[in-house]
C-alpha cells in the first residue's frame, strides 16, 4: 500500500510542528507545502533552516495540488470559517481531503450554518472529507468533555476550566486574545470585534450539548484583560509590565436562567512568569460527580499538532462530507505504521 500523500498548507507556527511530526511517522509522506510568503518554488528543508529534503514549497496552491496529487491537506492558515473555505473550495474541487486548525471548523453548524452546508456539499460532490480539530476546540473542553461522560448516569452541569501558555503559538492568536494591547485598547478591541479571545466556545458547547442530549437557551460570554506586573516575552511578542498577556474568556450556557455548561479559558504569555500554574480541569456534576485535572494543561502547541496529525487516518476512512470529533472513533497516538489504521 502507497503512502499517505499529505501537503502541510501554512508554516507558521503550528504548519512547522505539523511537518516535524509528519516527517517523523511511518507510512506517510510530506508532498509538499503551500506557504504564502514563498515567492519563488523552495524546499522544505531549506525553508526549515534543514538539510534538503527534495520536497517542494510553492505560493501556487493549485500548482502544487496538480504536481504531487496529495491525500490530505492540513490547512493552518486562519482561526475562521470564512478565513478557509476558499482554500477548503480548491482542495476539495481536486479531491484532497482536508484537515483544518480553524477553530470555528471544529463546528461551525451554528455560527456559519449556510457556509456549512455549502462545504459539505462541495465535500460529498467530490468524494473527501473536511475536518477540524485541534486541541481546543476539538479535544480538551469538548472532545474530552463528551468522552468523561461515558461514565455518569445523570449530567445536571458541566464545568470546565483550561489555564494554558500561549507563547507557542504565532501572531494571529496573539492578536485575537488583545496581547501586548493597554487595558483601554483590549476593552475597546472587544467592542468593535477585534479582540475575541478564545475562538472556540460557540463550537465546544454546542457539539458537548448536542452529544449529551442537553439543552439551553443562551450563551453568555465575557472577556477579560489578564494584565502583567512584568515584562514577558516569546519569539512572537514582547509584552511590557502594565500591559495585557492574555484574556480571560468565559462562556456559560443557560437554561431556564441557570449554567448547564460553563467554560472558563484564561490563557496568557509565559504564566510562569508571575508564578501561575497552568492546568485542565473538568468536572462533570450529576450521578455521579466526576472530576478530572491534568496539570500542566495539556500543552497547546504541541496538542494542536499531534491532533491535527493523529487524525489523518480517521479522516481518510470517513465518508465524504463536513464532519466533526464526533463522527469519527475514538482517536489517539499512532506509534505504528499510519496505513495500518485505514480500512
Amino acid at each position: 500500500m502507497k503512502k499517505i500523500k499529505v501537503v502541510q498548507w501554512g508554516l507558521g507556527n503550528m504548519g512547522r510542528g505539523m511537518v516535524e511530526m509528519l516527517l517523523t511517522k511511518e507510512g506517510v509522506q510530506v508532498a509538499g507545502a503551500i506557504e504564502k510568503r514563498v515567492t519563488e518554488k523552495v524546499d522544505l528543508g531549506t525553508f526549515l533552516g534543514k538539510e534538503v529534503l527534495g520536497i517542494p514549497v510553492h505560493s501556487d496552491a493549485e500548482r502544487l495540488l496538480d504536481e504531487v496529487k496529495p491525500d490530505l491537506c492540513i490547512l493552518a492558515i486562519n482561526s475562521f470559517a470564512k478565513g478557509v473555505v476558499e482554500e477548503i473550495r480548491l482542495l476539495t474541487k481536486k479531491k484532497v481531503n482536508v484537515i483544518t486548525i480553524a477553530e470555528e471548523m471544529a463546528y461551525p453548524y451554528v455560527t456559519e450554518p449556510a457556509l456549512s452546508e455549502e462545504i459539505h456539499k462541495m465535500a460529498v460532490e467530490n468524494g473527501v472529507t473536511v475536518m477540524g480539530t485541534g486541541v481546543n476546540p476539538g479535544f480538551v473542553l469538548d472532545t474530552l468533555i463528551i468522552q468523561l461522560s461515558l461514565g455518569v448516569r445523570r449530567v445536571d452541569h458541566i464545568f470546565a476550566r483550561r489555564v494554558n501558555d500561549l507563547s507557542p503559538f504565532g501572531l494571529t492568536v496573539m492578536e485575537e486574545q488583545g496581547v501586548g494591547l493597554s487595558r483601554e485598547a483590549f476593552e475597546q478591541g472587544v467592542k468593535d470585534g477585534s479582540i475575541y479571545g478564545h475562538v472556540g466556545f460557540m463550537q465546544s458547547i454546542p457539539m458537548i450539548a448536542k452529544s449529551l442530549g442537553l439543552t439551553y437557551d443562551e450563551i453568555r460570554q465575557t472577556r477579560a484583560p489578564i494584565m502583567t506586573a512584568v515584562r514577558r516575552e516569546t519569539k512572537d511578542v514582547v509584552v511590557k509590565a502594565g500591559m495585557v498577556c492574555g484574556c480571560n474568556h468565559t462562556a456559560v450556557a443557560l437554561k431556564d436562567g441557570k449554567p448547564v455548561i460553563t467554560l472558563e479559558h484564561p490563557q496568557q504569555v509565559r504564566p510562569d512568569m508571575e508564578d501561575i500554574e497552568t492546568g485542565d480541569y473538568i468536572e462533570i456534576h450529576g450521578d455521579p460527580d466526576l472530576s478530572m485535572v491534568i496539570r500542566p494543561e495539556v500543552p497547546g502547541g504541541i496538542g494542536t499538532i499531534a491532533a491535527a496529525v493523529n487524525v489523518i487516518p480517521h479522516v481518510i476512512n470517513a465518508d465524504p462530507g463536513l464532519i466533526t470529533m464526533t463522527d469519527i472513533p475514538v482517536t489517539h497516538a499512532i506509534m505504528d505504521d499510519f496505513r495500518n489504521h485505514l480500512k
